[in-house]
């Protein structure tokens, strides 16, 4: 006896839907999730690290501690992190004034940095990461290692939100709140 063929694209395309529901579902539950900080809170090791700068002279992390931290990992060669840059660069002019600080780390090579910032200045601190930006990346939970990507860490050294992708508006709003 065989069964009807209806019957069994009816059964396949509802198992199809479910699973995709499924996964679709996981996916946005998942990402939800990975805005948000897990409070864990920074160690010696993340506070150690320094970072030679553009300009020149470095960046110290343990010169940012115990202040809110927006740390944005960026490239020039991503477009969604290009994109945002003015909008952090005005969030950092805004909330410096509140103990807010801002940090960019290029995850690039270091003559191109020097040359986007010449065209695209911004007021907020840039670290040349290179290739030990893409394991600190890691390291932070973004274990893809895609781009643009942005921590926020609270006066007491504890991640709070964190973002993988572009950053928009309403973003800096909710960490201006925090």
């Amino acid at each position: 006896m065989s069964s009807n063929p209806t019957r069994r694209g009816w059964l396949y395309g509802g198992v199809a839907a479910v699973a995709a529901a499924a996964g679709i579902g996981g996916a946005w539950w998942r990402q939800r999730q990975d805005e948000k900080g897990d409070g864990k809170r920074l160690d010696e090791a993340f506070w150690s690290q320094r970072f030679e700068r553009p300009e020149g002279g470095e960046l110290l992390f343990q010169s940012l501690r115990g202040k809110p931290l927006v740390l944005n990992f960026w490239a020039t060669w991503c477009p969604p992190c290009v994109e945002e840059m003015p909008m952090i660069d005005a969030f950092f002019r805004e909330m410096r004034g509140n103990g807010w600080q801002v940090v960019g780390l290029a995850i690039d090579q270091p003559s191109a940095v020097r040359k986007f910032l010449v065209k695209t200045p911004v007021s907020y601190p840039i670290g040349l990461a290179g290739l030990q930006g893409t394991e600190l990346v890691k390291q932070l939970g973004n274990t893809a290692g895609g781009l643009p990507y942005t921590l926020v860490v609270d006066s007491g050294g504890a991640v709070v939100a964190r973002k993988m992708g572009q950053l928009d508006a309403g973003d800096l709003q909710s960490w201006r709140r925090a």
